[in-house]
């Protein structure tokens, strides 16, 4: 029965057995990949290089963008690689870091949501008190509190996950190493102290939700009050889309984490983690960068710039 001492690999999820599907796969996770860079890229490049939005909103919006980029690119790269030269293959100490990566820039992720619910009820329903609660040193508090409790949380859950024993194989069901498919090969008990750690890490992540629907509560009360409809569609069209994302990656990554052991699918589970994994990171640059006239103001004079500098 072999060991932790005996893995020196995992064999990931092989997504089609023929070399036509497999080059499908392929440029169907670059042009991913490549969107999530272009679109958190200048959203990064636009937030830094404009100093009108140099504001909490903006500044919460670049952790965000640093954090898709960082957790898109944990994940598909290799899968990509992958599926580019035929093999299901990642080093033992690869699937540990990419372990740790992905726990630690997704935690990070979510706190940075809750963190922008906060600044969003706060802009609408204390307007007021804007510049007192959120000025730049409790931002950059905030911001840093977010990171390091992702850095903590993913140090925790790494360490409790490659240090089990694992006899049941080396195969996972997963285009990436996720905790729950290696659990799935432990052959100790031990295994139920992690098990315990994600339920906790999880319920932590329920009371973070809970927060920001509150917030959002709040937010429509103060808006629905609002006498211009201008205003409320407004405020409607940056808070929903916001709203929209922490549902999915809340729903989607509670399910994956939580499941019993007894509803294991693989169809499910890729789908599952695709959801929470790779479409936010994607998908976050059109729902706050298309809906914010600022933004895209700033993305244009950026790439104005661009050209009139290189002609």
């Amino acid at each position: 029965m072999p060991n932790i001492s005996s893995v020196s690999e995992f064999l990931l999820l092989a997504f089609a057995d023929t070399r036509e599907l497999q080059l499908l796969h392929f440029a169907l996770f670059l042009g991913i990949y490549l969107a999530a860079l272009l679109g958190n890229g200048l959203i990064l490049s636009a937030v830094a290089c404009d100093h009108r939005l140099h504001t909490p909103m903006y500044f919460f919006l670049l952790n965000l963008a640093l954090l898709d980029v960082g957790c898109i690119s944990t994940t598909l790269p290799k899968a990509m690689a992958n599926a580019l030269w035929d093999t299901r293959a990642i080093s033992y100490q690869g699937c540990a870091a990419q372990v740790f990566l992905f726990v630690f820039l997704i935690a990070s992720e979510f706190y940075v949501l809750t963190i922008m619910a906060y600044d969003r009820y706060v802009a609408i329903c204390q307007p007021l008190h804007y510049r007192s609660l959120l000025g730049s040193r409790a931002c950059v508090q905030m911001a840093a509190a977010a990171w390091g409790s992702g850095f903590l949380y993913s140090v925790l859950h790494t360490a409790n996950t490659f240090s089990l024993p694992l006899c049941q194989g080396n195969v996972l069901d997963q285009f990436f190493c996720e905790i729950p498919h290696i659990l799935r090969l432990s052959c100790s008990d031990a295994y139920l102290r992690e098990v315990l750690s994600l339920v906790f890490s999880v319920f932590l992540g329920f009371g973070c939700f809970v927060f920001i629907v509150v917030s959002y509560v709040q937010i429509f009360r103060a808006v629905l009050r609002m006498p211009s409809e201008q205003g409320q569609h407004k405020a409607f069209s940056m808070c929903l889309p916001h709203l929209a994302v922490v549902s999915l990656m809340f729903s989607t990554g509670m399910f994956a984490y939580l499941k019993p052991p007894s509803v294991f699918s693989p169809s499910v589970d890729l789908v599952v983690a695709f959801l929470y994994s790779v479409v936010p990171p994607a998908l976050n640059p059109l729902i706050y960068g298309m809906r914010n006239k600022d933004l895209k103001y700033g993305v244009r004079r950026l790439l104005l710039y661009m050209l009139l500098k290189h002609q």
